[in-house]
Parts: structure tokens; sequence; C-alpha cells
């Protein structure tokens, strides 16, 4: 899954907390960017395999806790002088998140990663195709749909229908998220907005983690994973993204952002053993070109982000 930021890839950058390290930029931007999608999907992997431990809500509790806890350290938002809409965006922001990480979790619990991805991402590939209302999105659209009918078989009878409905829910929290990661934005400084929102995230995701995994979260080495979930899905890919987002155009780093179904694909198959059909390798190739296709035709034409990190 991706990993959402409060930064669309058509805004500028703010800076990122405590400045780059010197190895980071020398990956150059492209590289940073990868680096960030690799991060986020190999973090996703992770987080299946600590599933058996704690299941897919208690995962998702211990890696918003997590992430909560070091952004909020981080960026230490304030607090103070924020109007009551303020907040009403940040809230929503924040339960956004939250559902969109449950959905998610609860889909790659049923369907290997890479399809999984796939059809999230379908979430943001539509918003893109409504807002651009260009005719030559059909055949983006087209693309898109073909590429669903090869993952399922022409009828998804290789994967699981309540684990397909999950991601399909995660995609459509996902575009939701992105409304909100702009709105967001443009009320709080830096990274203020994203801190706090994960935080109501974490709060309100809380009491589901405790009513489904209990005690089990409390397991040091349950916790050690989530944090390093956390890390890898939310922490690590948001700085990458951010020190990417100073030097690449908004067109190639959403195009870049396009590739994560098949960097999904690749991480399942590398720790989870999960390996894709001819079909399925085929629908995640035209769903990624309905992907590039869209942002292409997007750039220039609209500031609705394309993009924002899986936190």
């Amino acid at each position: 899954m991706s990993t959402p930021s409060a930064t669309s890839p058509t805004q500028a950058a703010p800076a990122s907390p405590g400045g780059a390290p010197r190895r980071l930029r020398a990956l150059g931007p492209v590289g940073l960017v990868l680096a960030g999608g690799v991060s986020v999907q190999f973090g996703g992997a992770l987080a299946v395999t600590l599933m058996p431990r704690a299941g897919a809500s208690g995962v998702v509790t211990l890696r918003l806790l997590a992430a909560a806890v070091v952004l909020l350290l981080v960026c230490r938002p304030r607090l103070r002088g924020h109007s009551r809409a303020d907040w009403g965006t940040v809230i929503v922001f924040g339960i956004t998140m939250g559902a969109m990480n449950g959905l998610f979790y609860e889909a790659v619990a049923r369907i290997p990663l890479g399809p999984a991805v796939t059809l999230e991402v379908l979430g943001p590939l539509t918003l893109s195709v409504l807002a651009s209302r260009r005719a030559i999105n059909a055949l983006w659209a087209a693309l898109a749909l073909a590429g669903v009918f090869l993952l399922g078989g022409g009828g998804f009878s290789d994967l699981d229908p309540t684990g397909v409905a999950f991601a399909l829910g995660a995609g459509t929290m996902w575009a939701a998220y992105i409304v909100f990661s702009a709105r967001t934005g443009r009320r709080f400084p830096q990274a203020d907005g994203l801190a706090l929102a994960m935080a109501v995230a974490a709060v309100l995701f809380l009491p589901i983690g405790i009513a489904t995994a209990g005690t089990r979260l409390l397991d040091p080495t349950t916790i050690a994973l989530g944090s390093a979930v956390a890390l890898l899905s939310s922490v690590l890919p948001y700085t990458l993204e951010l020190l990417a987002l100073r030097r690449l155009p908004a067109s190639t780093f959403a195009i870049l952002m396009s590739l994560e179904p098949a960097i999904a694909a690749t991480a399942g198959f590398l720790i989870l053993d999960q390996s894709l059909s001819a079909a399925e390798a085929a629908a995640i190739a035209l769903v990624i070109a309905a992907s590039v296709g869209a942002v292409r035709t997007q750039v220039g034409r609209s500031r609705t982000p394309l993009r924002a990190p899986e936190a």
C-alpha cells in the first residue's frame, strides 16, 4: 500500500524536519522515490507476516500508534490557534487515514499483496480521470477496467471476494484521503496536519485493535515488528518523498508512484512467496499503464494530487 503524504506532488514540499542526510541526497530524487516505494511495499509484506501474531486490526493499530508517536515527536505540531474548521478537517483526514489502512490490511490478509495494491490504485486513478474531464481518459478507464477483468479472471474466481471488496474500499478511502490531505495541507504548516491526523487515526483505531488483538498487542516481539512496519510504511517513505519533491517535477513523481503495484507484487513474491500468473501480471501492467496515462493527461490541467504516504 502506498504511504500517504501530506504533501501532494503538485505542491511545493515543505522543509523536512532535521534536514536531509547526505547519503539520502546522494540517491538522487528518482532514487529517493523508488526507495520510498520499495520501503512502503516491503513494509506491507512485513505486516502480512505479522498478522498471525496480532491480526489485521492489531497490525494497523500498532502501525498507526508508532507512526503517530514518531511524527508528533519530530513535528511537534502547534495545538493552539486553529479554527473549528481546521480541527474538523484534520479529524476527517484522520478518520479517512484509519479507514484506508484498516481496509487495506484486511484485504492483504485475504488476497496477495500485488493484486490488492492494484485494486487499491483504482481509487486515485478514478479521481484523476474524473478531475481531468478529457475524452482521452476514456482510454485510461478502459485499460484499468481491462486490468481488473484480467485480475479477476472474468469473475474474481481466484481471489477472495471479501478481500477484493476490502481492497476496493481502501481505494475509495485513498481517493478521499487525497482530497483531505490537500485540504489539511492548506490549513496546517509543514507536516503538522499529517502528524495530528495520524494521532486521530491511532486514537480512533485503538479500541478496535484492543477488541480484536487484546493482550497480544503487549507482546514485545509484536510491538517491535509493528514499529518496524510503521517505520518502513510511514516514516521512512514520507521522509524520502519529502526530500525528492524538492527536486523532482510533479509529473515524474506521480508516474513513479504508478509503479507501486509492480513493486508490491515483487515484495509479495520475495517475502511472502506470492507468485503471479501471466494473466495477473498482465492485469497489473494494464493498471500501471492506465495510471501513468492518466497522470500525464492531468499534469498541467488540475491541481488535484494523484497520490498522497499510506500512513
